[in-house]
C-alpha cells in the first residue's frame, strides 16, 4: 500500500490514494472539482521502501481534487468576570476543504 505524509495548514496527514481527508482551507479561488498539488512531501511509502525527507522528499508530489468546501461545526468562547456584571459570548466556525486524494508519486 503505498502512502505518504503531507504538510499543509500547519499539520501533517498521512494520505493514499482514494482517501478523503478534512484540511485547513486554502488561498485562492478554488471550486468543486478543482486540481490541488501539495508538494510539501514528508514520508513516501511504496510498501518496499520508504523515503524521509529533510524537512522535504525532493520530486515528491500527491495531487488531489477539491470534493467540498464549508465550515465546521460552531464554538462557543464564554469571557465572564465575576462581581462585575461581565459576561459576553461569541462563537466561531473554522472553514475547511475536503480533499480527495487522487495520485501519489
Amino acid at each position: 500500500m503505498k502512502f505518504a505524509v503531507i504538510k499543509t495548514g500547519g499539520k501533517q496527514y498521512k494520505v493514499s490514494e482514494g482517501d478523503v481527508v478534512s484540511i485547513e482551507k486554502l488561498q485562492g479561488e478554488l471550486k468543486a472539482g478543482d486540481t490541488i498539488s501539495f508538494d510539501e512531501v514528508t514520508l513516501t511509502d511504496d510498501g518496499k521502501t520508504s523515503k524521509v525527507g529533510t524537512p522535504f522528499v525532493s520530486g515528491a508530489k500527491v495531487e488531489g481534487e477539491l470534493v467540498e468546501e464549508g465550515k465546521g461545526k460552531k464554538i462557543r468562547i464564554q469571557k465572564f468576570k465575576s462581581k462585575s456584571n461581565y459576561s459576553k459570548v461569541t462563537g466561531h466556525r473554522q472553514p475547511f476543504m475536503k480533499v480527495k486524494i487522487t495520485k501519489v508519486a
